[in-house]
């Protein structure tokens, strides 16, 4: 595994940034750098966290993936209204970093976007708004509905007041960013685009996000999409985002094994 941990310098973003990036072994004998995974981060996390609990080397070396790992703090992956521009930044000016600092292909057909919960949503977002880019998502334990959001930050969240003012750091004053960012308006519109990313989101049937992800998997399932949904039992964990992981590079990608894994007697 070639594996890059630094930062770099964002002109969108106005600072430097963490970025992670892990390649499959032997780089060199594979045919054109293989696909490229952006792997996006939840609410709670940074850009190491997949890095920290996901079997990320393994992934790499069997699916023939590069897995880009990109910061975006609390953000939603969305251009703020008080804030940075990160869903800029993490579709148009880091896919440009990556191709000229390490060689990453650029064609949709090698570029994919997956993440969790919030990473989750950004995954589905990335896919839905720009299908020309990727050619596939994956969103495990997805946010799949902001006005869920909403009602947990008044009601559930420890600090209701700390949590309303980050989401109208994010989406606005008065909300007015969340129409733009809705994944069921995002998704109609995806619809009309000769162009649609293959979807595949998986959530546990205990995860506090169940219910909004099951109203989300029935919208998708009518809607004209490669569309797939998994469950099992599970919480918002990393046990299930693992397992998540390997069945969505099972479902988009072939496995890749080299000639000395198939000689192993």
């Amino acid at each position: 595994m070639a594996n890059f941990s630094g930062t770099i310098y964002s002109k969108t973003l106005d600072m430097r940034t963490h970025l992670n990036i892990v390649t499959p072994k032997d780089i060199l004998d594979v045919p054109d750098n293989g696909k490229i995974v952006y792997l996006l981060h939840g609410l709670s996390d940074d850009a190491d966290a997949w890095l920290k609990n996901a079997q990320l080397p393994l992934l790499a070396n069997d699916y023939n993936l590069t897995f880009v790992l990109p910061e975006v703090q609390r953000s939603f992956y969305t251009d703020m209204a008080y804030g940075l521009d990160y869903f800029t930044y993490v579709t148009e000016e880091l896919p440009k970093i990556c191709k000229r600092l390490f060689g990453l292909s650029d064609k949709r057909e090698d570029n994919y976007v997956m993440g969790l919960s919030m990473g989750g949503y950004g995954a589905l977002k990335c896919a839905l708004k720009k299908p020309e880019q990727y050619a596939g998502c994956a969103a495990f334990s997805a946010l799949t509905d902001l006005h869920f959001l909403l009602k947990q930050a008044r009601e559930d969240f420890p600090r209701p007041e700390h949590a309303i003012r980050e989401i109208k750091a994010v989406f606005g004053q008065d909300y007015e960013l969340m129409e733009e960012n809705d994944l069921y308006r995002i998704a109609k519109e995806c619809e009309k685009n000769p162009l649609k990313p293959r979807i595949f989101m998986a959530c546990g049937t205990e995860d506090f996000l169940h219910e909004i992800n099951l109203q989300f998997r029935d919208f998708m399932s009518s809607l004209d999409f490669d569309y797939t949904y998994q469950e099992w039992a599970g919480i918002h964990e990393w046990y299930l985002w693992n397992k998540a992981l390997h069945l969505a590079c099972g479902h988009f990608f072939p496995r890749y094994v080299t000639e000395n894994y198939c000689n192993i007697k």
